[in-house]
């Protein structure tokens, strides 16, 4: 193949982001005794933050609210929406929900096998719109930090995918050119549309098998990460 470099999404490509922060949010539940404030069960509490977080991700990525107001908001919105009227601790669940949940280790099917089959063949670098700090927990929670030789956040680049500028800053910090690299990625906005429009190959990382109606189309398209042993 022509690709000297692979880059990868973190989040919901490689560590299992769905897992952690369930596991995470139920140990919020106990320890913050959420029951009591009138939170149902752990299953509302759950649902109610993949919305509310997803919505706010989707502000973070547009450049509409800041990494603090993210972390901020998060946790009184989820409140608000779910009847619950104190928020005096909604900053300190914030901290303790990073916390916990980035420290969970689990992955995505085929995740860790996969990198053992590429390393040796290819140089590979992360590029996420995460924050640094928690990036890196998480990847050493998932012993997957060797694998990379280089994390491209949108805090170190200065910009978020699907901006082009963050493919842009990754190329020259590897010395590559687009021709030489492949993108994998599960969001198709931020991963395969912002590295096709910064003339770098993609393969999109679909496991549910969404549909996609955009003009632009990834150069390949897998639902296991192990497919990537019969491509690469």
């Amino acid at each position: 193949m022509k690709y000297k470099h692979l880059f990868f999404d973190l989040d919901h490509t490689l560590w299992d982001h769905n897992t952690n922060s369930r596991i995470g949010l139920e140990e919020v539940y106990q320890q913050f005794d959420l029951l009591s404030l009138g939170v149902a069960s752990p299953t509302q509490f759950y649902l109610k933050f993949n919305e509310i977080n997803h919505q706010l991700w989707d502000k973070y990525e547009a450049g509409q609210i800041s990494q603090t107001e993210l972390r901020h908001t998060r946790f009184r919105l989820i409140f608000s929406q779910l009847g619950v009227k104190n928020h005096t601790i909604c900053d300190e669940i914030s901290d303790v929900y990073i916390n916990i949940s980035s420290k969970k280790p689990h992955l995505l099917p085929n995740a860790h096998d996969t990198l053992e089959y590429l390393f040796p063949k290819y140089p590979m670098h992360i590029i996420t719109n995460g924050f640094d700090e928690i990036q890196s927990v998480k990847m050493n929670a998932g012993k997957i930090t060797h694998f990379f030789q280089e994390i491209i956040t949108s805090q170190n680049s200065g910009y978020k995918k699907p901006d082009s500028r963050i493919f842009e800053y990754a190329l020259e910090k590897i010395k590559a050119v687009p021709e030489e690299c492949l993108m994998i990625g599960d969001s198709f906005q931020s991963d395969i549309v912002g590295a096709t429009r910064a003339g770098i190959d993609a393969v999109f990382f679909n496991p549910d098998q969404r549909n996609q109606e955009i003009s632009i189309k990834p150069k390949f398209e897998i639902k296991d990460l192990g497919e990537l042993k019969r491509i690469l």
